[in-house]
């Protein structure tokens, strides 16, 4: 599921960002359409990440069954749909009260590196 669930926000990631700059750049500030070019930008990337973790997790192995590898792809997920789209909705529908929540997701991708690092650190101890 993590996987489908990547490739999601990758497709997201490109279609908001096409959104953004053939419907957005004219009709919004250059501050918000910055804010929003930064959510495609990291959309973008932690799809990647996201993408990956759920390609090893299929592939098997014992680092890749810790609850903390897996545990960081979910944080990951909730970190970008909180930061990205938070952005995304606030920007298109000129919400700024949402980008409140912005910085939970950027918590959430913080903590989800961290159990990342972490898995990797507890498996190369075994």
């Amino acid at each position: 599921m993590i996987l489908a669930i990547g490739a999601l926000l990758g497709f997201i990631s490109v279609a908001f960002g096409a959104f953004a700059e053939h419907g957005l750049r004219e009709v919004v500030s250059e501050e918000h359409f910055r804010f929003a070019m930064t959510a495609v930008r990291y959309n973008q990337i932690h799809s990647v990440v996201v993408v990956s973790v759920g390609l090893a997790l299929l592939s098997g192995g014992s680092f890749l069954t810790m609850r903390y590898f897996k545990l960081s792809g979910v944080l990951f997920i909730i970190g970008i749909s909180l930061f990205s789209f938070s952005i995304y909705v606030g920007v298109s529908l000129n919400i700024p009260a949402l980008f409140n929540i912005t910085p939970i997701g950027g918590m959430s991708i913080m903590a989800a590196w961290l159990l990342l690092a972490l898995s990797a650190f507890l498996t190369s101890r075994s």
